[in-house]
């Protein structure tokens, strides 16, 4: 068999290209931890505390490398909010646990960001956690454009910036949470956090 037949038959894997809060670097997370289900989540048996921060994600619809400032516009056409979770502090590990980022299918135009995007909220519990109204398309761009300088971007994959910094949003303690995101008056999550 030759080896071109091989890798023709393997699945392409997408990443998710994250922007922590405050940083300019990015890290990748592996396709494995996307939630696109609205499933709850079951916390490993070996975390006390679980993470979250909300994001502005865009999914890339053009591949490219060195992405210039003037033509990132053209690499993406829908952006949308979501939540990643971490199942701790160190980021490397803390990233990687299976369905902890919870991105929905990208439902706003870039071009109404800053204006009309309508308001994000998270909610725990009941109780709102996180809310905001408008975001800068700036500082999404500004992480596609830094991360086609180290990261070939592919069709498919998620730039994912991070709005807030990583806050405890459950414990063991609690046994279960309830965590509801919602745009613009709509439902993107509405999961149970089980421990």
């Amino acid at each position: 068999m030759k080896v071109s037949e091989t890798f023709s038959h393997r699945r392409i894997k997408m990443n998710i290209i994250v922007k922590p809060y405050g940083g300019e670097s990015c890290y990748c997370r592996p396709d494995t931890t996307w939630e696109r289900e609205n499933k709850d989540f079951y916390v490993p048996e070996c975390v006390e505390t679980l993470y979250w921060t909300p994001v502005l994600f865009a999914k890339v619809n053009k591949a490219g490398k060195c992405i210039g400032k003037k033509f990132v516009s053209r690499y993406y056409d829908a952006a949308g909010y979501g939540i990643l979770l971490y199942i701790g502090t160190e980021v490397a590990f803390a990233s990687c646990a299976d369905h902890t980022s919870l991105l929905p299918a990208p439902s706003i135009d870039p071009t109404s960001l800053e204006t009309e995007s309508g308001r994000l909220g998270v909610l725990k519990n009941g109780e709102e956690i996180y809310g905001i109204d408008n975001v800068s398309k700036e500082d999404l761009e500004s992480a596609i454009c830094n991360a086609s300088k180290v990261t070939s971007l592919r069709i498919g994959d998620f730039i994912a910036v991070e709005l807030a910094p990583m806050e405890a949003v459950a414990s063991r303690d609690e046994v279960q949470a309830q965590l509801k995101v919602i745009h613009d008056n709509e439902p993107l999550f509405d999961i149970k956090i089980q421990f």
